[in-house]
């Protein structure tokens, strides 16, 4: 008779508070879960701290162009508040909805697990019910009873061990199961996570909508009452000429401040290798001291044990009948201590604090080389109209630095090539304005746009969306002012970019 039908059944009432208590297990997954700190406010925060040294450059190097300049007022200026007004909420608009995506797939995600897991805690459940229910039926006997039974050994051996094996059998799914339940419980905590932040970025974006809606009717009655000024300003020479030297200002004081980091980063980078190789040095040099101090001991322990020996022999030697007949007992020699030979090495400095995160760097998130391999494979960064070409003549005025391209207002601007965003500002005569360095001294430069979705710092690739087209910075049409540069000259984008 097998040992499911031999052992004693137990009661029902202790069969039942079993499958209850695993029932309860299961009920109780969202009981523990405690009060939601939101990371996503602190880590906005964080990211904005992170930006604010930079941007305090940035602004610096900005006012500096500013002061080469005479003090009359450019009508554009007046516009500038509006028109950086509509790029932050844009921008804004821009991040949130990108944030929402990516909560809304971790959501989905959650979702599909959490559904995966309670499959498996009903199979569980069921299992460990089925089980329970079993050994209602064929009863239980302890193991003391079974060995006093007085049945076969062969036998009761056999029981005994199924009656380990079904144990451990209980003992691993009750710990999976517990282990299900907790994780349908962080489960559940991260799902009502994410749920909290899509309510929250919808919540931002209702604010940013009606900031932006206000910021764009405010600019068109400011348009309205300034196109007469705008318009005769806009065929002055002087004024032509004034924002080309500020675009060359900037461009110029841009490569000093991405040089002057770099260096600023070798040195960095040179101090920490020395500092290391110092290290290193001066481990090695411990070391060796103390491998010198363990063999000393060593030596000296054993000269000592050696001279005790020869000692003792004398003595037995010297005493009378008792020469070469006595086995003299081994003498434990005493230790020896030496005097540290001096160490100079310093000390080793506690554990510095944790560094704080980096702020944003303008270096170049392109290798030197890359960019100018990219020569005629370049896409165009928007699509439009080719309305005016670089070397072209302004009406009377100077001729063209760059390219207008002619785009629908709110066009995606997408960078051509990958590099480092480092400058994302209003700029008089360009408006909403972003520059990226691509590494070996050239530059991409994208004006009039109506918003920025990059700041000074972020890295891009090639075809990501950087800005959305306008004209802002009182340009007539809505488009794209486009320029290359290489060692903060301009140069004819049209062998290098496919229009």
């Amino acid at each position: 008779m097998s040992y499911l039908r031999r052992v004693a059944p137990v009661s029902l009432p202790a069969w039942r508070a079993g499958a209850l208590l695993c029932l309860s297990l299961a009920l109780a997954s969202g009981g523990a879960l405690g009060a939601k700190v939101s990371e996503r406010s602190r880590q906005k925060a964080l990211a904005e701290e992170q930006r604010a040294g930079l941007q305090q450059k940035l602004t610096a190097l900005k006012h500096d162009i500013g002061l080469t300049e005479s003090a009359k007022v450019d009508a554009a200026d007046t516009l500038a508040e509006s028109e950086e007004a509509i790029s932050n909420a844009d921008r804004a608009l821009h991040d949130l909805s990108s944030e929402q995506d990516q909560t809304g797939v971790k959501l989905r995600q959650l979702s599909e697990e959490r559904e995966r897991l309670v499959a498996t805690v009903e199979l569980q459940k069921r299992q460990l019910g089925q089980l329970l229910r079993q050994q209602y039926v064929a009863g239980n006997e302890d193991r003391i009873k079974l060995l006093l039974s007085g049945d076969n050994p062969n036998r009761i051996n056999r029981d005994l061990q199924m009656m380990a094996y079904v144990s451990q059998a209980q003992a691993r799914l009750l710990a999976s199961l517990r282990a299900n339940l907790l994780a349908v419980e962080t489960n559940q905590a991260a799902a009502q996570v994410a749920k909290d932040d899509l309510e929250e970025i919808a919540q931002e974006q209702r604010q940013q909508k009606t900031v932006l809606e206000q910021e764009k009717g405010r600019r068109a009655a400011l348009l309205t009452s300034l196109s007469q000024r705008l318009l005769a300003q806009r065929k002055e020479v002087g004024n032509v000429e004034r924002d080309e030297q500020r675009m060359a200002g900037l461009v110029d004081k841009l490569a000093k401040l991405i040089k002057e980091q770099a260096e600023a980063a070798a040195a960095e980078q040179r101090r920490q290798e020395q500092l290391a190789a110092a290290r290193a040095e001066a481990k090695a040099r411990a070391d060796a001291v103390a491998k010198a101090r363990l063999e000393a001991l060593a030596q000296a322990r054993l000269l000592a044990a050696r001279a005790g020996a020869q000692a003792e022999r004398e003595r037995l030697a010297r005493e009378p009948g008792k020469g070469g007949k006595i086995k003299p007992a081994p003498i434990k020699p005493e230790p020896v201590d030496i005097e540290p030979a001096p160490v100079l090495v310093k000390e080793e400095p506690k554990a510095p604090p944790k560094p704080e995160t980096p702020a944003p760097s303008l270096a170049p998130a392109a290798a030197d080389g890359a960019f100018a391999s990219l020569r005629g494979q370049l896409r165009a960064p928007v699509a439009g109209q080719l309305a005016a070409k670089f070397g072209s003549k302004r009406g009377g005025g100077p001729s063209w630095k760059g390219v207008f391209i002619r785009a629908a207002e709110g066009s995606d601007i997408k960078v051509i090539a990958a590099g480092r965003v480092v400058f994302a500002e209003w700029l008089r005569g360009f408006g909403n304005l972003i520059i990226v360095d691509h590494g070996g001294q050239y530059m991409s430069i994208y004006g009039n746009n109506q918003s920025l979705l990059k700041r000074a710092g972020d890295a891009v690739k090639a075809g990501d969306s950087i800005a959305s087209a306008g004209n802002s910075g009182g340009n007539e049409e809505s488009g794209l002012y486009f320029e290359l540069r290489h060692q903060g000259r301009a140069f004819d984008p049209a062998g290098w970019v496919k229009f």
